[in-house]
């Protein structure tokens, strides 16, 4: 058990320096930063000037060095733009996006849970196929576009929730549907597939041949088996949610850690898009890793090694 958590370690830690590099990397190919820091109307002179004063002029090794030394120390530098230190903007919107990110998963597993449920119960029939179908244009369906038609819907056409901003609890309903309908297909239909695997064990059979009510039998011994690899896919899907947060955030205006990527790129932050992809990939690649421990911990093949 150990040594699988050691190399699943070295895996996640060996993902990360990959995507600090390659970050890195494609910043640095999009353009000379430079002219891009210094602006369209700025001479030669300003420009070398830039390139001195960011040490753009030293060797591209040293400088991802020396780049992921300070943000091994969370010392990203200063935003370009906002003239603050990268960590304080991310201070301030990276709880939004959690928020966000959390009702989203929140209400995700409201609805896929029960639904897959139903659907593994009355398998084969028009709520099987009714849940199914809810999957398949949940997952086929761009999440913006979902965005987009809930403002029209809720918001132009009932006036019954704000279209943009996140000051109230009203403010996070449409984005959290849109972002949690993006990540509900896959867990409801992984709560079907482990409820038909469960519903058919030998010891489901037992407590049915001993007179237990089906809501007994299928929420008490059910679906507290079916449910444990659901709830290691869910800490996936957060990592998901917090990555799409960037067009659901951009869609709605809000002020979290989507929005200021969106606004970085579109302004040449360099320091601000770097750091946010990199605290995105990391919490991706920690909520994957803590799954894939749980998952190991559960398996009773994995506690021998």
């Amino acid at each position: 058990m150990l040594h699988y958590i050691f190399r699943r370690l070295l895996v996640a830690l060996s993902v990360m320096l990959t995507v600090a590099v390659v970050s890195f990397m494609l910043l640095h190919l999009s353009g000379d930063l430079a002219t891009a820091i210094a602006g369209p109307e700025a001479n030669s002179a300003a420009i070398e000037e830039v390139r001195i004063q960011y040490g753009l002029n030293r060797p591209i090794t040293l400088q991802f060095m020396d780049w992921l030394w300070s943000a091994a120390h969370l010392d990203f530098g200063r935003s370009f733009f906002f003239q603050n230190t990268v960590m304080e903007l991310i201070g301030e919107r990276l709880p939004i996006t959690l928020k966000l990110g959390g009702i989203a998963l929140l209400l995700a597993v409201s609805v896929a849970i029960p639904l897959g449920v139903l659907a593994a119960v009355y398998r084969d029939t028009w709520i099987d196929r009714l849940a199914l179908m809810v999957a398949v244009v949940g997952q086929a369906m761009p999440n913006f576009w979902f965005a987009l038609t809930l403002i029209l819907v809720f918001a132009v056409g009932l006036h019954w929730l704000p279209v943009a901003g996140n000051t109230t609890w009203q403010h996070f309903v449409l984005p959290a549907v849109a972002l949690g309908y993006y990540a509900m297909p896959s867990l409801m239909r992984l709560t079907r597939a482990g409820m038909l695997d469960v519903l058919g064990a030998d010891y489901i059979r037992t407590a049915r041949a001993k007179g237990l009510s089906p809501a007994r039998v299928i929420f008490k011994h059910a679906l507290r088996n079916a449910i444990i690899p659901v709830v290691a896919l869910a800490a996936v899907e957060l990592g998901f949610m917090l990555g799409g947060s960037v067009v659901i955030e951009s869609v709605y205006s809000m002020q979290g850690l989507g929005q200021l990527a969106w606004d970085s790129i579109s302004r040449n932050d360099y320091p601000v898009v770097q750091a946010v992809v990199l605290i995105i990939a990391v919490f991706y690649i920690g909520l994957t890793f803590l799954a894939d421990v749980f998952n190991a911990a559960l398996d009773p093949r994995m506690r021998t090694r």
